[in-house]
């Protein structure tokens, strides 16, 4: 691409975003290519499909994976395309909220910064929990054989701590260092996915398809206690989508980056529907070859949690290409927790942008060495880390992941379907057309189902954090957001009043 190209492309995403009452703060040095790799890199099949691989086949047996791992995928895909068409129109940080605020008032948009915000703090903390667990039983203990069985919370709140401030310190270094590690976090996704999926086959004595469409109910004892014991074969089910669906999330990456990525409009929804498409792909495979690699499938199911490194461990392979699998999976996990932390900051970012937080000011920062919001950074990694000490069950964190970030994704998507041919009249260039409708009712009516999933036992934790969530909300809009919180502006007459500003926002940067 010519210098002048793109220059061309800069100053049309600079007017884009002025468009939209904002200034270009940020530094645009993401392609197409990287905008895909911090959505996939949060996806990260190598975190939700080896960490919550359990869930589904202590749910439903093989049936419940492979199916599970379709329905739920296709759900994620119809989620996508709704906010795919959405962030083609508005492509600014923060994305969620702004849309919500465009499409359904000021209201709407507070409120799905609050939830939106939730679900990412525990995107963050579910996987570096998760770290914390892989690094200690795939490295610690198979290659260095260190015990850690009498380890507990306080070595898990100290090793978390560090690694969350250690991303934290990575996305304050820049964008382009956050690139770097998330493009290669990319490759590293699908390097050790394809690895580990050969290496399954390679050390499975027979092959058994008709497990991947057999369906056992596991739920209970015979699945080693993960999932309550039912006989109600649809709620069990419903229950194996939580492997999916825990995966399958985060997506939304794409359009917090937007106001760094160059040509936002068309690479933004690309990065989406990309990262989603190819985390179904990839990870089908690889959670079948789990279930086809085992020697027996009810002995395995009684290991519960462990069913994976059970397996995996036990696997004939050379020991010095699992050890090598061990540690791309554990840097495969703490990347996407990094590319999690720059959706908080630039969420967070956003959000104090438009007055939508306590310190707004200082929250909105942007660092003119780094262009980064290194504020927002470092309280996102301080909300990620105090998540884990209320809550510091896997489980738990990984549900409410999955049902916080659905209902952020539903709420502008609901917005749209009331807005659209109204108040919603600008498209960008990817569009749904007739379709719009039909698909973004499906992904509301869909995430009522997510939503009921995800607070079913032993996860029923989450409805006092849901509670806890829209009492603050209440508290904190009709005792002062209600008053004095502005909203982003919207309408010509509020962007035009923003031109000086933006002119010295801009200045204040470094940004011509």
């Amino acid at each position: 691409m010519s210098e002048q190209t793109e220059q061309q492309i800069h100053d049309s995403d600079a007017a884009t975003l002025h468009k939209m009452g904002y200034a270009q703060e940020l530094a645009r040095r993401m392609g197409g290519f990287s905008n895909f790799a911090i959505s996939f890199s949060i996806i990260c099949i190598l975190a939700g499909g080896i960490t919550a691989f359990q869930v589904g086949f202590s749910a439903g047996g093989g049936a419940g994976v492979f199916l599970g791992w379709i329905v739920g995928s296709a759900f994620a895909m119809i989620v996508a395309l709704s906010m795919a068409q959405i962030a083609s129109a508005y492509p600014t940080a923060g994305g969620l909220y702004h849309w919500s605020s465009i499409l359904g008032g000021r209201g709407w948009g507070w409120a799905t910064a609050f939830v939106n915000l939730l679900g990412l703090i525990f995107v963050v903390s579910s996987v570096d929990v998760g770290v914390y667990s892989l690094f200690n039983s795939l490295i610690l203990g198979n290659i260095f054989g260190v015990d850690t069985s009498k380890w507990g919370p306080t070595q898990q709140a100290l090793a978390v701590t560090g690694i969350t401030l250690s991303q934290a310190a990575f996305n304050y270094a820049g964008i382009k260092v956050t690139t770097i590690l998330t493009d290669f976090s990319g490759y590293l996704i699908l390097a050790i996915a394809v690895i580990l999926t050969a290496t399954m086959f390679y050390g499975t004595p027979h092959l058994d398809l008709s497990r991947l469409v057999t369906f056992t109910n596991n739920s209970g004892d015979p699945g080693g206690g993960v999932i309550p014991h039912s006989e109600n074969a649809t709620y069990v089910f419903l229950m194996c989508l939580l492997l999916p669906l825990y995966t399958i999330t985060g997506f939304d990456a794409s359009a917090h980056t937007a106001e760094e990525t160059r040509d936002a409009r068309r690479a933004v929804p690309k990065g989406m529907l990309n990262a989603v498409f190819w985390s179904f792909a990839f990870g089908l495979v690889m959670v079948s070859s789990f279930v086809l690699a085992m020697p027996d499938t009810k002995k395995s199911a009684l290991d519960g949690a462990n069913v994976f490194f059970n397996l995996f461990a036990n696997l004939a392979v050379p020991t010095v290409l699992k050890n090598a699998l061990y540690i791309g999976i554990v840097v495969a996990n703490y990347l996407c927790a990094l590319a999690g932390m720059t959706s908080i900051s630039r969420m967070v970012f956003a959000f104090a942008r438009d007055g939508g937080l306590p310190f707004h000011a200082a929250l909105r920062k942007v660092s003119p060495t780094h262009r980064t919001p290194g504020n927002a950074i470092w309280l996102s990694a301080v909300l990620a880390i105090a998540s884990t000490l209320y809550s510091p069950a896997f489980g738990a964190l990984a549900a409410g992941c999955a049902m916080f970030l659905y209902i952020s994704y539903a709420m502008p998507i609901l917005a749209g379907i009331f807005a659209e041919g109204k108040s919603w009249t600008e498209f960008g260039p990817f569009r749904l057309g007739g379709l719009s409708k039909p698909i973004g009712i499906l992904a509301v009516l869909g995430t009522g189902v997510v939503a009921f999933v995800c607070v079913q036992p032993p996860n029923d934790i989450l409805i006092q954090y849901s509670i806890g969530l829209v009492v603050l909300m209440a508290v904190l809009w009709f005792g002062v957001a209600r008053k004095h919180f502005p909203g982003p502006p919207i309408g010509s007459a509020a962007v035009a009043a923003r031109a000086q500003e933006i002119a010295l926002e801009e200045r204040a940067v470094g940004e011509a």
